[in-house]
């Protein structure tokens, strides 16, 4: 049987899975929700001048153009989803960020599920709060921009509302993918958005290559790269440093337990598609600000060319915040005292390491080695499609940004289906160097 057929079968095999298939089915009833959202527009808005503003490469319009993408096209027309999920995500680095400094918090996060739920919901408030900034900043743009039909305090207060509302309910979207669905619902939320723009992407291509202003070998080539870097995402995104970690006997009556030999994997990128989304979240607002003061003083044009997607200073940013976000979130998530812990309780050790404190200093060693090649993979990567950008005259704005974020959620929920698949008898088809073969 030839390979697509078997793919094809495996593929099949997930509606077999009761539960698999409601998680898949309301995870795309609650994109199809979110997508429908974006279509909502809001009043007062001169839409066709905002499009017009967008179109344009540099300046506001490049980065209102670059916001875009993560909103799903919501701000390109100033729909009711036009904020997006981003306000949650920058009130969770927010909330992230002041647990590391206040102990009140601190002690929250180490209460286990209960702490988390306050967190939570400390989060939700911040969310709100920024969303309500944002939305004041948005209408103030759009007003000085000369967008706004009837401008003044009844305008800016009515968008305050509805944009604010529309991001409090993309947050509830997200919350219930991640409850009830499959993967993460706010990098869902995020991919779902980028995805929408590629066949927009395929048309502004093949409409510069007939209107001659790309080379059919320039258009092939973007292309090639574009495959090629998705390509080494998947490859690294796949790749795992085993630690062995070996059980000692016990001898309980008249059996023998224990004596197996397991292993620890650790991820060469262990933090995910994180980093970048919070990367990108904190260079939003000085790349909104440097907008703002360009477009009213001409002292500030250079900052806001700085920090364009091909500007020099806005690719060292992203650059360090990527490669400290990485770290940072490689913290928050492996405690390699804890781990070191839960290993000598269950009678293991790792082979030639001492139980206990030496065994943490291990862990702490190699999280460090494996994150130091783990965030340089990110930060490049994130940066590469940007390069291209200043050699090559793209027809669209797209960074690694967005394709990071977009195989890293691909492969993250396809793995998760995989876990399903085999915990039903059925064979995975990605951690096998073959594919599945159906039901066993």
């Amino acid at each position: 049987m030839s390979e697509p057929v078997v793919l094809l079968k495996n593929f099949i095999n997930i509606f077999f899975v009761p539960e698999l298939r409601k998680k898949l089915f309301f995870t795309l009833g609650i994109l199809i929700v979110h997508r429908l959202g974006i279509h909502i527009p809001v009043v007062g808005v001169d839409v066709a001048a905002l499009r017009n503003l967008l179109d344009q490469t540099t300046g506001l319009g490049g980065l209102l153009g670059y916001l875009d993408l993560f909103s799903g096209g919501g701000l390109q027309q100033c729909t009711l989803f036009a904020l997006g999920i981003m306000p949650y995500i920058t009130a969770s680095i927010m909330m992230q960020l002041l647990g590391m400094t206040i102990p009140y918090l601190e002690q929250l996060l180490k209460e286990g599920e209960y702490g988390r739920k306050i967190v939570n919901q400390y989060t939700r408030y911040l969310a709100l709060v920024v969303s309500i900034a944002q939305s004041l900043g948005f209408a103030l743009l759009l007003e000085r921009q000369g967008l706004v039909l009837e401008p003044g305090w009844s305008f800016r207060l009515m968008l305050i509302l509805l944009l604010t509302v529309g991001s409090m309910f993309v947050m509830w979207l997200g919350e219930q993918i991640s409850l009830f669905g499959l993967g993460n619902g706010s990098s869902m939320i995020i991919a779902a958005g980028i995805v929408a723009h590629f066949p927009e992407y395929t048309i502004r291509t093949w409409y510069q290559v007939q209107q001659g202003y790309m080379e059919i070998p320039v258009a092939i080539l973007v292309l090639a790269l574009f495959v090629v870097i998705t390509a080494c995402i998947v490859f690294l995104e796949k790749g795992e440093r085993k630690i062995p970690v070996q059980y000692s006997r016990r001898v309980v009556g008249h059996r023998v337990y224990g004596g197996q030999s397991s292993y620890i994997p650790f991820k060469i990128n262990t933090a995910g598609v994180m980093p970048v989304i919070f990367a990108n979240s904190v260079l939003n607002m000085p790349m909104f600000f440097a907008a703002m003061l360009a477009s009213k003083f001409v002292f500030f044009k250079w900052l806001s060319e700085s920090l364009s997607r091909t500007g020099a200073l806005y690719n060292i940013l992203e650059f360090v915040l990527i490669i400290f976000f990485s770290f940072f979130y490689t913290a928050l998530v492996y405690n390699p005292e804890e781990l070191a812990e839960n290993i000598r309780k269950s009678g293991g050790f790792i082979p030639g390491i001492r139980p206990g404190r030496k065994t943490a200093d291990f862990f702490n060693y190699i999280l460090t080695r494996i994150g130091l090649i783990g965030a340089l993979y990110l930060a490049v990567l994130a940066l590469l499609p940007n390069i291209m950008g200043m050699i090559i005259a793209m027809p669209f704005v797209i960074g690694g940004t967005s394709l990071l974020i977009v195989v890293g959620v691909a492969l993250d929920t396809a793995a998760q289906i995989e876990s399903y698949l085999i915990e039903h008898r059925y064979e995975g088809f990605l951690s096998t160097g073959r594919l599945g073969r159906g039901l066993r």
